[in-house]
């Protein structure tokens, strides 16, 4: 294979907001903390967290000729993400992310986020890497049960690990009902809290897991924000409690936390190992603005994991 992990899904702008004051200080204005523009979308963050952790990355993205794009395609190239099958688009997505003192936050998405590209039509650009993280599930591309098919099915014909990041439905809503012959074929989904209860329809994050299993999903990650994560499959639960940092902003995090596990998975760890490696990434990421700007290294994860376990 020529890559360790191609990524797959959405690519696009967060304008971040932090510490937005609701109450206006004048007829037309609001006061902030800080405002940014970082280069986002869950294809884009995974594969730059990928790289830093010395994966051979390459993503398969669309992004508009337009300054958003060149602001993706900027950090993809500067973090060594091969960016060879990036699919020219109309518009490059910009999201207004409106982040909380504590680090939790709101989004506002808009219509350019609508725009479908067809990797399923050419599948020798995600199909030549040891895994495929198919960022943005329930998000176009990833909204059509025929494309998500067809995609998950050439990854599994090819060999691949494949992977799941799901997101909450925005424009066109499907359920696990909706993609039932796709779920058999995906190793690992990665919901939020928020998304398994969603699909779930549960409240217990074990239970939430099982509504994926029945489906015929191999193993589940719910990621649970500040009470850390829990994997579950056929054969074992595991859960870690959030590890204890000073958050800034969670933009990110869940994300890094993905490419975290995948990329232990590929260097040969077990579970558990890549699930505490995942969970450090996770918490790194929190500690700066922006979903790719605190991790730096696998070497950078394993000192801050050492200095909380040895």
């Amino acid at each position: 294979m020529k890559y360790d992990v191609i990524c797959v899904g959405m690519a696009l702008v967060d304008s971040i907001i932090r510490g937005f004051d609701p109450m206006p200080v004048s007829a037309s204005g609001y006061v902030a903390e800080s405002g940014s523009l970082n280069a986002g979308g869950e294809a884009v963050n995974e594969a730059i967290a990928a790289a830093k952790l010395g994966m051979k990355t390459a993503i398969l993205c669309a992004l508009g000729n337009d300054p958003a794009g060149r602001i993706v395609l900027e950090e993809l190239d500067r973090n060594g993400v091969d960016t060879a099958f990036v699919v020219n688009a109309e518009a490059t997505p910009v999201t207004t992310m409106f982040v909380n003192a504590d680090g939790t936050r709101k989004s506002v998405t808009n219509q350019a986020h609508r725009k479908n590209y067809h990797p399923e039509k050419e599948p020798s650009r995600f199909t030549d890497a040891r895994a495929m993280i198919l960022g943005s599930l329930f998000r176009a591309p990833f909204d059509d049960p025929g494309i998500i098919h067809a995609v998950v099915n050439a990854a599994k014909a090819a060999g691949q690990l494949v992977v799941a990041d799901t997101k909450l439905p925005n424009f066109r809503f499907l359920s696990l009902e909706d993609i039932r012959d796709s779920l058999p074929l995906i190793d690992l989904i990665t919901p939020t809290e928020d998304e398994a209860r969603y699909f779930s329809g549960k409240e217990d994050p074990e239970e939430m897991a099982d509504g994926f299993l029945g489906y015929g999903v191999k193993n589940v990650i719910i990621k649970l924000g500040a009470r850390g994560c829990l994997l579950k499959n056929s054969e074992t639960t595991l859960r870690l409690p959030a590890m204890p940092v000073r958050a800034v902003d969670a933009t990110g995090a869940g994300d890094n936390l993905v490419a975290g596990f995948v990329s232990e998975l590929l260097r040969g760890a077990s579970m558990e190992e890549a699930l505490r490696f995942a969970n450090a990434c996770g918490a790194i990421c929190t500690t700066a603005v922006g979903a790719g700007t605190a991790l730096r290294s696998r070497e950078q994860v394993l000192e801050f994991l050492g200095d909380r376990f040895f």
